[in-house]
This record gives C-alpha cells, structure tokens and sequence, in this order.
C-alpha cells in the first residue's frame, strides 16, 4: 500500500513540476522576443554596454527567472523520481527561496506606495507596458499569480510529504530472502542425521559368542 501512494505523489509531483517548467520556459520565450525587439529598435547599439547606454534590466530579469524555475523544475523531476532525501531537501530550499522571493516582492508592491522608485529606469519602455497591462487586466493577473504560488506551495507539500514517505523498499523483513538465491541453497550439501546411542555390534561377533557358549556346555 505504501508503495502505491508513494508511486502517486510521485506521479503528481512530476505534473506539478511540469506547469511550473512551462511557465518558465514562457518566460524565456518572452524574454527572448523582449531581446529581439530591443536589438531591432536599438540597431548597431543593442546590448553594447561600452556605449553608456541603460541596462534593460527588466529583459534580464525575465530570462534569469526563466532560467531558475527550469533548474527548479529539473531538480524537482530528479527528486521525484529518484526519492532521494538530499535531492528533496534542495528542491524544497529551492522552492522556499523563490515563494520567499515572490512574498518580499508582492509585499514591497502592495505596502509600498512608492515601489516604482525601488526600480531603476527600464530604457526599453516593457516594464511600463507591462504595469498597464496589469492595470488593465489586474482580475485576470492577479488569478494567474495566485495559480502560480498555489502550484508552487502544492510541489512543497508533496516534497514533504515524499521525504516523510522514505525510499523505496524492497523487502518487508529480515526474514524474506533474495529469489536469485534460492538455486545456491538448492544446490548446497545438507548433512547426514545420525543417532547418537549405545554401539551396535555386528552379526559376526554373535555368532562367535554364540559358538564359545555350546562349546562350553558340551
């Protein structure tokens, strides 16, 4: 039984690291058409920072949180598969780290009447375009990113709850031997009985007995 629900949380571990996977690799994709845009607007300058122009930190930002929640991903598809007490206790600090991240970021946002002063200028103009579409679709944005932590503290509970469950195992007891050994003890000499008690004589000697006592009578 124990084997069935850990091969369950397994399996809805690995799912849950999939939505996770793809909302990153959307992110890269993002970013990546972010770059695009900026090399075709920028011309000969692009990314050339020789230049003094800004860093469009916002693209990088994008990429860098793509990038993590693909290794969060791997990762967490590695301990589920394996059970591994080391590769879940990373994937939960990873997992931890990021939903910290996001908590200190949402709170800076949300108590903060001045939280655009935190960041610096974006010379790409995407991170204002980014703030009205949020302004503009905020019901739909804000169920998104509440789907998103739900899916992230969701992978947390089911590390847990692996890490809990142990390895598998392959036997119940000590008792129970291994099938490939079965032949070795087929094959192995088991011992003789014998009986111990009071020595037995052969035939010959009664008969000689028996022989002196009818000629002593005689």
């Amino acid at each position: 039984m124990g084997g069935v629900v850990r091969s369950c949380i397994q399996s809805i571990l690995k799912l849950v690291n999939s939505v996770i996977g793809m909302v990153g690799l959307a992110m890269i994709m993002y970013s990546l058409w972010l770059i695009r845009s900026w090399q075709r607007n920028m011309g000969h300058l692009s990314f050339d920072h020789s230049h003094h122009h800004p860093i469009p930190w916002f693209i990088y930002s994008i990429l860098g949180i793509g990038i993590t929640l693909c290794v969060i991903t791997c990762s967490g598809h590695i301990a589920a598969d394996t059970a591994n007490g080391c590769c879940l206790y990373s994937y939960m600090v990873f997992v931890f780290l990021f939903l910290m991240l996001e908590a200190g970021v949402a709170a800076d946002i949300f108590l903060n009447h001045d939280w655009e002063e935190d960041f610096p200028d974006d010379p790409t103009g995407r991170f204002d375009q980014f703030k009205e579409f949020v302004r503009l679709n905020f019901d739909i944005c804000k169920w998104v990113g509440l789907s998103i932590v739900c899916v992230q503290g969701l992978s947390l509970l089911l590390a847990m709850i692996l890490k809990a469950l142990g390895p598998h195992q392959y036997y119940d007891s000590d008792d129970e031997y291994v099938p490939e050994r079965v032949p070795l003890l087929k094959n192995a000499v088991l011992p003789l009985p014998y009986v111990i008690g009071d020595p037995v004589y052969g035939s010959k000697n009664d008969a000689w007995n028996i022989r002196i006592n009818d000629k002593a009578t005689r």
